[in-house]
């Protein structure tokens, strides 16, 4: 279990993100148009997981816009973000946003990504919503970066997940 704060008091997510070097666990997420995306539908790129709570916090919706502009600029890169907020709430902020450069997914029907990614807060007011991480996976689906944020109101680290990305 990983050991976080909100506002300094501690909170915790079910398990550990999953380590360097090892295979991404498959997931099974809602896209917008509600149709399924899975990790296979990714193979062959670099893929960015920005994992976060809900879209309708500051620290949360901050995250997708500063992935969104970072990741105009890489090749053969994709950046998903993913919280269990719904797909609608979820298309509705990238509208009023314009945000075009990540692509929204939704873990709302069963949570098996917060399960499998071991994100999911065990206990605190914001249980079972996803804790903050960020994960950067290979080509191959190999585990290249992840950040557990200690303190779920802080941004992740950025130039990791993209240092990540560039040394890949």
């Amino acid at each position: 279990m990983a050991s976080i704060t909100l506002g300094g008091n501690p909170i915790n997510s079910i398990g550990t993100l999953p380590a360097v070097g090892s295979a991404a666990p498959e997931f099974n997420l809602t896209k917008g148009d509600l149709s399924a995306a899975t990790l296979a539908d990714y193979n062959g790129k670099k893929v960015v997981l920005n994992i976060f709570p809900s879209i309708d916090t500051g620290t949360c919706a901050q995250s997708v816009r500063q992935f969104n502009k970072d990741a105009s600029g890489l090749d053969n890169t994709v950046v998903l973000c993913i919280s269990k907020d719904l797909p609608f709430a979820q298309a509705r902020f990238c509208g009023a946003e314009g945000i075009e450069s990540v692509e929204m997914l939704s873990d709302f029907r069963d949570g098996n990504f917060g399960k499998a990614y071991q994100v999911d807060f065990s206990d605190g007011p914001l249980m079972p919503l996803h804790s903050r991480a960020v994960v950067v996976l290979n080509e191959d689906g190999k585990v290249l970066h992840a950040e557990q944020v200690s303190e779920i109101a802080d941004e992740p680290n950025y130039a990791a997940a993209l240092e990540a990305i560039a040394n890949a």
